[in-house]
């Protein structure tokens, strides 16, 4: 069962060369934004399967919070994306006018 772990990672990390590919010439930026979310989603399956298959707990911990930076920095650059700002108006939500 180990071997087959270590096969899939490795499947995995060559696949994420082609979402690095599509990231490099993507024809828009939300398409280059979509394949760094990929490769940011398998580099943390690789995580997870290292965990399991090494037994440690690290690794587990470390995709937790690579996990949330990617989700954090992708709602981020899509939202920069579609406004151009990363943050509402002053005034428009309750704040100071």
């Amino acid at each position: 069962m180990t071997a087959f772990f270590w096969a899939l990672a490795i499947f995995l990390l060559l696949n994420a060369f082609l979402c690095l590919w599509r990231a490099w010439a993507g024809p828009s930026v939300g398409d280059r934004l979509l394949a760094m979310n990929v490769i940011g989603t398998k580099t943390l399956v690789v995580l997870v399967i290292l965990g399991v298959v090494a037994g440690g707990g690290l690794f587990l911990d470390v995709a937790l919070i690579y996990g949330l930076l990617n989700f954090v920095i992708t709602v981020a650059a899509g939202r920069f994306l579609e406004t151009g700002r990363l943050s509402q108006e002053e005034g428009r939500w309750g704040g100071a006018p």
